[in-house]
């Protein structure tokens, strides 16, 4: 009886502090949110747009406040969206509030995105000068190549006095796995086409092919020379002088640097604030109105009317693996399902497809191919290309009207994969175990796998198997050339030629004919609308966000998961989230093999 009371009185505490921590978890859930309910922003006269790019850049800000919690701390974060940015730099450029844009790139370590987003920031910030509002730039801490390429579209650049700029040109490192599988006893059995096809290089070989080092130099030196004459057109700087500059490798001090034209002034934090006052009119004793940009995208636009149109074009955001199920950050099927709704809204007059994406299964990029020409068919479709729209991101963009793309956009790779796992040796000597199988027919144990971190087979591909499936990879393989000769009007031979997995720069894909132009969303939008031929509509983005409660609990501890990866992995986090989503997927895939995160 003693035990029963005392497991009784155990139970019925543990109950209550449950409730008591879940009770605590509600009220900071609810003063999160809190922290997170708009309000307009008052911005005052002569203010100054403070822009710093810290975070991670996203296609698409969220508007689902549970997104932007974190769930192990409890506390608000704020993504930034880049159409959210560019909208703010343009209503800035009207804006009589606003007197000038200070570019803070004091925290921004190389982590808000690949070069194609810096170019679509740039230019936005091009156009705001054409207001005759000035743009200043400081680092406290350093810039990296990338940051100071996005300064280099300002009035003036200042740097602290002990952060020298250190220029080194750009690289790509890819690790290899080889080695790694066999001594856990793991065949990798790859089947693919194209020779420049190398996703699945790091399970198969210790270091780059031929074909592929080929291929890593052409788009590494593309981006490069984009970012050095865009650096030696803004400051005046001869292209030779900054390649010397970045060969010879070495400390410079910032006075050096300003000596050679990089810098306008080398100043501390204090300072650059009494200049910027200086450049307002203010006294050094007055206070400077900055105002941040999360809290701008807030405020009530002044000299702005809101005008309510019949007549839309639909932004429609394609970001992230492709995959069989649609998130916030990967595209599935659902995706074609929205592009049918779009087009058969009769209000919609032109559809700007937004890619941002590597490429995955070459399944959903077909059905969503699908639905792309189907509205082509029934109104102009704009391809918008972000930082990656590669292989299955290709795919999906290759039936479009008109494709669009920044010079240093990653895309193409046209090409095929299949990657399987065999684990004989790992199951039988390293863990012990055996299979038997019964089966019907001689080959009804195909693909059976374990459920292990990686799904493995219990035994290797039989030649015959394997045979089969290069000629169902090939089919695959003519099939995407397929669509890409009907949507970009080539030829089999002449397709094939730059195809074969190969990955070009946005700049090298205008000159083959797999791209139409060179630019960012806002173009795209403009010449949507041209073709639609209206000159007044409202835009409307897709997915259409679905409801916060539901997709909270939907995806909790998924959430929970990979914020407990990310402050445990760190700086390896891209590597794991990379292996993570390339190695449970067995069957065709179009995919590039890295994620693009430059200096």
């Amino acid at each position: 009886m003693k035990s029963f009371f005392k497991y009784t009185l155990a139970t019925i505490v543990g109950i209550l502090i449950v409730h008591i921590l879940m009770i605590f978890f509600f009220f900071a859930f609810i003063s999160t949110l809190a922290a997170f309910s708009v309000k307009t922003t008052d911005v005052k006269n002569n203010s100054v747009l403070t822009i710093k790019l810290e975070d991670e850049i996203i296609d698409r800000a969220s508007e689902n406040p549970f997104d932007n919690i974190d769930l192990l701390s409890m506390s608000p974060k704020k993504n930034l969206g880049l159409n959210k940015i560019l909208e703010s730099i343009k209503n800035a450029t009207t804006d009589s509030r606003i007197s000038g844009i200070y570019l803070n790139l004091t925290d921004i370590q190389g982590n808000f995105g690949a070069l194609a987003f810096t170019e679509e920031i740039r230019e936005a910030l091009k156009k705001f000068k054409t207001s005759g509002k000035f743009i200043y730039s400081y680092s406290n801490l350093g810039y990296s190549q990338k940051s100071y390429y996005l300064a280099t579209v300002s009035d003036k650049i200042f740097v602290n006095p002990e952060t020298p700029l250190l220029l080194t040109g750009m690289s790509s490192s890819i690790s290899f796995y080889k080695e790694t599988l066999e001594k856990l006893g793991i065949q990798p059995e790859v089947v693919k086409v194209g020779k420049f096809k190398s996703a699945v290089e790091p399970f198969i070989a210790n270091e780059m092919s031929e074909a592929n080092r080929e291929q890593v130099k052409k788009y590494l030196d593309s981006s490069w020379e984009t970012l050095v004459q865009g650096i030696a057109t803004s400051r005046n700087i001869p292209v030779d002088s900054i390649e010397k500059i970045t060969d010879r490798f070495n400390f410079y001090t910032p006075e050096q640097f300003k000596n050679y034209g990089f810098f306008d002034g080398v100043v501390y934090e204090d300072q650059m604030l009494v200049l910027l006052k200086e450049k307002c009119g203010i006294g050094a004793q007055e206070k400077l109105n900055l105002i941040a940009l999360t809290d701008y995208q807030n405020a009530s636009v002044a000299d702005k009317t809101i005008e309510i149109n019949k007549d839309k074009i639909a932004v429609i955001y394609a970001e992230g693996e492709i995959g069989m199920q649609q998130t916030p950050k990967t595209i599935g099927p659902e995706l074609a399902q929205t592009i049918r709704k779009v087009r058969e809204d009769k209000n919609i007059k032109a559809i700007v497809l937004r890619v941002n994406s590597p490429g995955g299964s070459a399944l959903t990029s077909d059905i969503i191919w699908r639905e792309v020409d189907l509205a082509r068919q029934a109104k102009p479709v704009i391809v918008s290309m972000g930082n990656v729209a590669a292989s299955g991101g290709y795919y999906i963009s290759c039936a479009a009207d008109t494709i669009l793309a920044e010079p240093t956009t990653l895309t193409g790779s046209i090409g095929i994969f299949g990657l399987f796992f065999s684990g004989e040796k790992l199951l039988q000597d390293k863990i012990g175990i055996h299979t038997d199988v019964v089966k019907t027919n001689e080959h009804s144990d195909f693909g059976g796998s374990y459920p292990l971190p990686i799904p493995i087979s219990s035994r290797p591909l039989t030649p015959y198997e394997k045979n089969v499936l290069q000629n169902y990879v090939n089919q695959g393989y003519e099939t995407f050339l397929s669509r890409v000769m009907a949507g970009r009007d080539m030829g089999r031979e002449e397709l094939d030629a730059i195809a074969q997995g190969r990955v070009w720069t946005g700049a090298d894909a205008l000159k083959i004919g797999l791209v139409d132009m060179l630019g960012g969303l806002e173009e795209a939008i403009h010449i949507a609308a041209a073709k639609a031929g209206v000159e007044k509509y409202n835009i409307q983005e897709f997915p259409v966000a679905k409801n916060p409660w539901e997709e909270l609990f939907s995806g909790f501890a998924g959430n929970i998961k990979a914020q407990l990866m990310k402050e445990e992995l760190g700086a390896f986090y891209s590597t794991w989230e990379q292996l993570r989503n390339i190695l449970p997927q067995q069957g065709l895939m179009a995919r590039i093999p890295y994620d693009i995160a430059p200096n």
